[in-house]
């Protein structure tokens, strides 16, 4: 990984990734990992894809919907909410996903795991009153 792709951010980010199918943009800041995921706009109706930080875990990806601590959830997560049939992308590989939010021992668990790849999750959760969600993506 070299040090542009650390700088990769949203659209910028997507086209990279796109391009050269994640040769740029898999791997990301601090050895993350990073998938698209593409949902479809809950008011436009349009495609909107966005990069985050996965990790693989019992053959499912796991994504946190923190928006970085903002009291509000992503675009991406509302869109999920309201129509739930999304796909990702992960190196060259395209998946048709089915998102659910973890509960219980679950959730707790995954974020763990997730707070280990981006210790920044335990950081944006004390900024917000909202308990940001855990977020499983199991093939459809």
């Amino acid at each position: 990984m070299s040090a542009a792709d650390e700088e990769l951010f949203g659209e910028e980010h997507v086209q990279a990734y796109r391009e050269t199918d994640g040769e740029r943009g898999f791997h990301w800041r601090n050895g993350t990992t990073i998938l698209l995921l593409t949902t479809t706009g809950r008011k436009s109706g349009d495609p909107r894809t966005t990069p985050l930080i996965f990790r693989e875990v019992d053959g499912n990806h796991v994504i946190v919907a923190s928006k970085g601590g903002a009291p509000d959830d992503p675009g991406w997560f509302k869109n999920l909410q309201a129509d739930p049939e999304a796909k990702i992308q992960v190196r060259a590989d395209e998946l048709a996903v089915r998102p659910r939010v973890a509960e219980g021992e679950e959730r707790e668990r995954l974020w763990g795991l997730m707070a280990e790849v981006w210790p920044d999750y335990d950081a944006y959760q004390t900024k917000t009153d909202r308990r940001i969600p855990v977020v499983v993506l199991e093939p459809a």
